[in-house]
């Protein structure tokens, strides 16, 4: 029996060192925050973003995200669908280019190219492309020069 009895003290250890080592929002069992979709952006918001190299932008307003780059500047326009997960928002549709989907993270972004400053990050995945960008709603404004 003392050769269990180290082996037990050994495995609770590390049960309680793992369990030290996470927060109580980090998704553990009975964690309230992993039923809730994060609510930075509401549905009734217009998202607005930006990305280089190569240039491109639009909008999701509505349930229709527009997409637009410098031999488009009207845009392609098309419905999408609108998730709240966790950590941010993102809205899927199909773009000519294949699926889209367009995730927004909370996180300061820099476009690169200017000072201006941007609450959001985002990441736009069209076929099997990913382009990552910046974003911006009027209750999120961007700062800096515009």
């Amino acid at each position: 029996m003392s050769s269990i009895r180290p082996y037990r003290a050994s495995a609770l250890l590390a049960i309680f060192a793992v369990a030290a080592c996470h927060s109580a929002s980090d998704g553990l069992p009975g964690d309230p925050a992993d039923h809730r979709p994060w609510n930075g952006i509401a549905v009734t918001e217009t998202v607005h973003f930006v990305g280089t190299e190569p240039f491109w932008g639009g909008q999701v307003a509505s349930s229709r995200l527009t997409y637009t780059t410098p031999d488009n500047a009207e845009g392609e326009t098309v419905p999408v669908t609108r998730f709240a997960g966790r950590g941010g928002v993102s809205f899927s549709g199909k773009l000519s280019g294949g699926a889209a989907t367009l995730a927004v993270t909370p996180s300061v972004c820099s476009d690169g190219m200017s000072d201006t400053r941007y609450p959001f990050t985002i990441t736009l995945q069209i076929g099997e492309e990913t382009r990552q960008g910046c974003g911006w709603t009027d209750r999120s404004p961007r700062t800096g020069s515009n």
